[in-house]
C-alpha cells in the first residue's frame, strides 16, 4: 500500500519540523494513540488503538527516524504488531519547503505492508481507513503548529 500526500501550515519550516520531532505533539495528533516514548532522537516507541472495519486492535511498535536530511526532510521505518489482528511495517519519506517567511509545504511518501486479519479485510478498505487516519493525523498537526504560531 502506497500514500503521498501533501499539506501546507502556516508555519516557518524550522518550527514544523521541530514539531515533527516532539513527541507530545505527536502523540496529541496521532490518531488513537495512548503512549508515544522517545528513547533517543532516533527512536520512539508507540502504543495505538485503531479500528479498521470490524477489526479494533492495540498496537506496539517501535519507529526509526534518519534526520540525516533535516531540516529539509526525514525518514522513519517502523513496525508494529497488534496480536491476534495482524502486524504492520512500513516507512515515509517527508520533506519540508518553505514557501514564504511562514508557510511550509509538508508533503509526504509512505509505504507500508500489513498480515494477519486486517490483511484479510480487503485492500481497499485498508487503503481507505489508512488514507483517512493520515488526513487526520496532518489535520490535527496543522492545526496544533498554528495554534503554537498564534500563541
Amino acid at each position: 500500500m502506497e500514500l503521498a500526500d501533501e499539506i501546507i501550515i502556516n508555519a516557518p519550516k524550522e518550527r514544523v519540523y521541530l514539531a515533527l520531532n516532539n513527541p507530545e505533539i505527536l502523540q496529541q495528533c496521532i490518531p488513537g494513540c495512548e503512549e508515544l516514548i522517545k528513547h533517543s532522537d532516533s527512536e520512539l516507541e508507540a502504543k495505538v488503538v485503531l479500528k479498521v472495519g470490524p477489526v479494533k486492535a492495540k498496537f506496539s511498535g517501535n519507529v526509526q527516524l534518519d534526520t540525516s536530511g533535516a531540516p529539509d526532510g526525514f525518514s522513519l521505518t517502523g513496525q508494529g504488531n497488534g496480536g491476534a489482528a495482524g502486524h504492520a511495517k512500513g516507512g515515509a519519506d517527508v520533506t519540508l519547503t518553505a514557501d514564504g517567511p511562514d508557510t511550509t509545504i509538508l508533503r509526504y511518501e509512505a509505504k507500508a505492508e500489513i498480515g494477519g486479519k486486517l490483511a484479510q479485510l480487503g485492500s481497499r478498505l485498508i487503503q481507505g481507513t489508512a488514507k483517512k487516519l493520515a488526513a487526520k493525523f496532518f489535520k490535527s498537526f496543522a492545526e496544533v503548529v498554528n495554534e503554537d504560531v498564534a500563541a
